[in-house]
């Protein structure tokens, strides 16, 4: 056998056994040995990428655990505001139910119909109630529209089984069952649901929210409705509720003076028309605040308070839906309307006589027509609509 065939190399000493050492590659460095200076035991550092997967994972626990908290604060709220619409659902008288049309699939993407009739029922004062406040509440979610149509409380109407009267008696003949006939015969529109709003407890949600802000378009100076003084000479003396020209937020007793006043010292041409306007913007300011991430925030805790006013049909995820459908509608898709004509004086009683351009703001309402505002030279109650958010 040639030597270079042999599996062994000699050297001077003599043959050695064992595995023949293998030649370094060239450039190779060798390998460290235990008195390089480093500890043979110690952990490699972890590289750039290691590290930023790490990160990574950090960050996507605290988002999954922030998700968490939301859906479960989410749900605590829920269940406050289920419990207190489920007590506001048993407030509303049975019968009104057969009254109402039927929805047609979901308030979030369907249209719906609501009156809101506002009532002073409670402490102390004894019925029968008629309705302070009448509003019509209709939503187009495919248009990105919401319509408030304000109804006189002194518009002279048919009242179906009392004849002619002022069409917020309907309230006092039949609660909210009448109501909702005599405002569907009235504007020809079906009724889909009803919200009884008690007055005297609608402060009590302002004040939860912690006030609302409400722009006032200009100075009002009431008459002496509701004193706020114990004794008659101070009443003699004080001259009336005053409000300032501009945006302002309002307590629960404020908003609600605010949304009463009929009579304006400063302006004549107010009246109970122009203070269908003035429920029309304490209503929006209201929902406003409702539909806040604020008041999220606190729902837990006042998730019931909220409906505590109300007496509807409405369930919980129907108004979820509502708070939903007005989160999504712009400014420019609100319009605010009314029902007018002209005062007449019957039996001793002051009558608003209804205008034949009534069925014309129906229409409006329904976006059938383009809005148009009253008709120029037209009363102090022309019926109309405007664009925009109520100031």
């Amino acid at each position: 056998m040639a030597s270079k065939d042999k599996p062994y190399k000699l050297y001077r000493g003599g043959r050695v056994k064992g595995p023949v050492p293998t030649e370094s590659r060239k450039g190779a460095k060798p390998d460290s040995g235990p008195d390089d200076g480093r500890d043979a035991y110690a952990r490699p550092r972890p590289t750039r990428q290691r590290r930023r997967r790490r990160w990574l994972r950090i960050g996507l626990i605290v988002v999954l655990v922030a998700l968490l908290a939301v859906v479960v604060w989410s749900l605590l709220g829920y269940l406050a505001f289920r419990s207190g619409v489920s007590e506001a659902n048993e407030r509303l008288d049975s019968r009104a139910y057969a009254a109402l049309a039927p929805q047609e699939g979901l308030v979030l993407s369907n249209p719906s119909t609501i009156l809101v009739l506002g009532t002073d029922e409670g402490r102390g004062r004894e019925g029968p109630f008629r309705s302070d406040a009448m509003m019509i509440v209709r939503t187009d979610p495919d248009e990105h529209r919401i319509a408030f149509l304000a109804i006189p409380r002194d518009l002279r109407v048919e009242i179906p089984g009392h004849g002619l009267d002022k069409v917020n008696a309907a309230y006092a003949f039949g609660g909210p069952t009448l109501a909702i006939r005599t405002v569907q015969a009235l504007t020809g529109l079906p009724i889909n649901h009803v919200v009884v709003v008690n007055f005297v407890r609608f402060r009590e949600v302002v004040d939860t929210l912690d006030g609302v802000t409400i722009d006032v378009p200009k100075p009002i100076l009431s008459d002496k409705f509701r004193c706020p003084f114990s004794t008659e000479a101070k009443c003699d003396d004080w001259p009336g509720h005053r409000f300032r020209r501009g945006e302002q937020t309002m307590d629960g007793k404020r908003a609600l003076i605010y949304a009463r006043v009929r009579v304006n010292k400063l302006d004549p041409a107010d009246n109970d028309v122009t203070r269908g306007e003035r429920q029309q913007a304490v209503v929006q300011a209201v929902v406003d605040e409702i539909t806040s991430f604020r008041t999220f925030l606190r729902m837990p805790f006042i998730g019931d308070d909220l409906v505590a006013p109300l007496a509807t049909d409405l369930s919980a995820n129907q108004l979820i839906q509502l708070a939903w459908v007005k989160r999504r509608t712009p400014s420019s898709g609100i319009l605010r309307c009314r029902l007018g004509g002209t005062i007449a004086n019957l039996d001793g009683q002051s009558f608003i006589i209804g205008s034949e351009d009534n069925a014309s703001v129906v229409a409006m309402v329904e976006g059938k027509t383009a809005p148009q505002p009253p008709r120029p030279g037209s009363s102090t109650f022309g019926p109309g609509c405007q664009v925009g958010r109520a100031d």
